[in-house]
């Protein structure tokens, strides 16, 4: 019999795997998310742009997510798969789902570009892009450069995980980071210097997108632990039914995203109207473009807590096929304890430096209700974000252990019957302030379901 590949997963320290995989992946989650986020800063500080095209950024980043939900369902499902696989040493099933996964995330993803380019202003008028003129003007165009680019960002982001798998942290990290440090160069430029508006934006970050994916295709050419062969590409439905399903957690916590975000911004453009001071066509944009800020915060926050969990999918992956059990218990201890201290870093800092942190994206050319709007919407919003990243780590956890089900019922309930609920509940009481209690409503309810998963897991581990 051959010697089963990444057999360090079986016999390393927990910890010392814990940061060799985990830290490359949050770097690249963060730097992935990131790509959004420095476009918004520098609209933010623009000031021919200022907040109506924050507001439109805020409008076109859940679009952006559907591309990614569909992306990371292909690339975790994968990861899980093989990470399985090549613990059970089953090379011939690890190398055809790579395969099937590059094939079915071409495909997808031109059906998407597609369906975006044909229904651009519904779609638009769907997530809160007609709050104003202004917004929506540079919604459209900034949607439209960014939909040319969906083929390269979807394919670089399914890739990731799967480079991951193969025993690779470090490069899926460099090649993401690669295509960020491109976006940073190049926005300030296209921007400032050629006055592009949210074309240079979207431009810039296309292209840090197209570098990504170029260097993924170079990382299939030059697998390690699996090699990828003309057959890999034969897709099988067999395989599919049994690798897309373990990504269907990391799809649903994204998709789910854009769901709660249409509520969020429908509510927002609603509530805000019959507010006294935002239902002035000069400062209608503000609430928007405020709550995608916060967001943004959260979504850096919450990618360190997936990149945590993530990062361990192909260690809890192999340790469950090679039959040991011990490790993975040991490994989610770790885990959820990591989640807690880095949700209680991020409370201090909203608690604490809200002015700050809009400060940032370009509060000192709007006028005084987008600042105190703000400060109002960070301690609020997020003001369980402790709950919430243990949340998401028990959630991406039971996912790496093949409990598919049991992981997308619980995201759907977060995601959806709480996330999405609340956000359209709430405001019929409190107004534009009932979105910001949406969140951490939804993230204490979800923490009581999550303590009786984490008993059932600890105990089905032990058994």
């Amino acid at each position: 019999m051959n010697e089963k590949s990444n057999s360090f997963l079986e016999t390393e320290p927990i910890g010392v795997l814990m940061r060799k995989y985990s830290i490359p992946c949050i770097i690249s989650l963060l730097v992935a998310a990131l790509y959004n986020i420095v476009d918004q800063i520098f609209i933010a500080n623009a000031s021919y742009l200022g907040s109506y095209g924050n507001a439109a950024n805020t409008v076109v980043y859940p679009l952006t997510i559907v591309a990614l939900a569909i992306a990371v369902m292909i690339g975790d499902g994968c990861c899980a798969f093989v990470s399985i696989c090549l613990g059970a040493n089953e090379k011939d099933n690890a190398h055809r789902s790579i395969g099937n996964s590059i094939v079915l995330c071409i495909v997808c993803s031109l059906i998407l570009t597609a369906v975006y380019l044909i229904f651009q202003e519904p779609i638009l008028a769907m997530f809160g892009g007609t709050v104003n003129e202004g917004t929506f003007t540079n919604a459209k165009e900034y949607f439209f450069w960014i939909t040319v680019g969906i083929p390269f960002y979807m394919f670089g982001q399914a890739m990731n995980p799967i480079i991951r798998s193969d025993g690779s942290p470090k490069f899926a990290m460099a090649s993401t980071v690669a295509g960020a440090v491109i976006n940073i160069i190049l926005d300030p430029i296209f921007i400032f210097v050629f006055k592009w508006g949210m074309m240079g934006a979207a431009i810039a970050t296309i292209t840090g997108q197209i570098v990504t994916a170029v260097l993924a295709v170079w990382y299939l050419f030059h697998m390690k632990a699996v090699k990828l062969q003309k057959k890999s590409f034969q897709l099988s439905g067999r395989l599919m039914t049994r690798f897309l399903p373990l990504g269907i957690c990391s799809f649903l916590a994204q998709i789910s995203l854009v769901a709660a975000m249409a509520a969020i911004n429908n509510m927002i453009q609603k509530y805000g109207a019959q507010d006294a001071i935002f239902g002035q066509a000069q400062y209608a944009q503000i609430p928007m473009a405020v709550v995608g800020i916060v967001m943004k915060f959260f979504q850096i926050v919450i990618s360190i807590s997936i990149g945590m969990a993530a990062g361990c999918i192909p260690i809890v992956g192999y340790n469950i096929g090679a039959g040991r059990k011990d490790r993975a218990s040991s490994l989610f201890t770790h885990l959820l304890t990591a989640e807690a201290i880095v949700g209680a870093v991020a409370l201090v800092i909203v608690e604490v430096f809200p002015r700050q942190l809009i400060a940032i994206f370009g509060a000192a050319n709007e006028s005084v209700y987008y600042t105190d709007f703000a400060v109002k919407s960070f301690r609020i919003y997020l003001c369980m974000m402790i709950l919430a990243c243990v949340n998401k780590a028990t959630f991406i956890y039971l996912q790496s252990l093949g409990k598919a089900l049991l992981s997308t019922m619980l995201s759907m309930v977060r995601e959806v019957i709480f996330g999405v609920g609340f956000a359209l509940l709430l405001p019929v009481f409190f107004g534009l302030d009932g979105v910001l209690y949406s969140m951490p409503v939804s993230d204490v309810l979800t923490f009581i379901i999550s303590l009786i998963v984490i008993r059932y897991t600890y105990k089905t581990l032990k058994n």
